[in-house]
């Protein structure tokens, strides 16, 4: 019997490492990007009943676990409130450092608001250096104003 979201994780993850699947062969199966796909596996977004059913056959899952798929998660679950995996934690960092920055760079650009984190894309590259290769990340968000009322 399959219980919650993060037995799923468990299972996704073991089928993939026994099979010997990369990501990105799992995000074709589905029809998605490889970003989306990854983050839905380890329990952070939602599948459709079609992509649940194509990750079920993948992975051969369970029917409960095709169905865990289906509902929305809780997300942004991290284990500790600041993060202990270095590279998640150098994103912590980014933010730490860089955040003031991004956000009055934003304000100056756009004015009072966010970027969304739902109406979002983000695509990850290996970016080839002679001194060693880069990872370049492309976050993109939809500003979203404050409104006055």
């Amino acid at each position: 019997m399959v219980s919650s979201r993060e037995e799923v994780t468990r299972l996704i993850i073991a089928s993939k490492v026994r099979k010997g699947l990369k990501w990105q062969q799992v995000a074709e199966v589905v029809g998605l990007s490889k970003e989306f796909v990854t983050a839905g596996c380890l329990g952070q977004m939602t599948f459709n009943k079609t992509q649940a059913e194509a990750l079920g056959d993948l992975f051969e899952l369970p029917d409960e676990a095709v169905a865990w798929l289906q509902i929305v998660p809780y997300k942004g679950a991290l284990p500790t409130a600041v993060p202990t995996d270095p590279l998640i934690y150098r994103w912590y960092e980014i933010v730490s450092v860089y955040g003031t920055t991004i956000k009055e760079l934003i304000h100056e650009e756009f004015g009072d608001g966010i970027m969304s984190a739902i109406d979002f894309s983000m695509d990850i590259q290996r970016e080839p250096d002679p001194k060693g290769d880069r990872v370049k990340v492309l976050l993109s968000g939809k500003f979203l104003p404050y409104k006055s009322y």
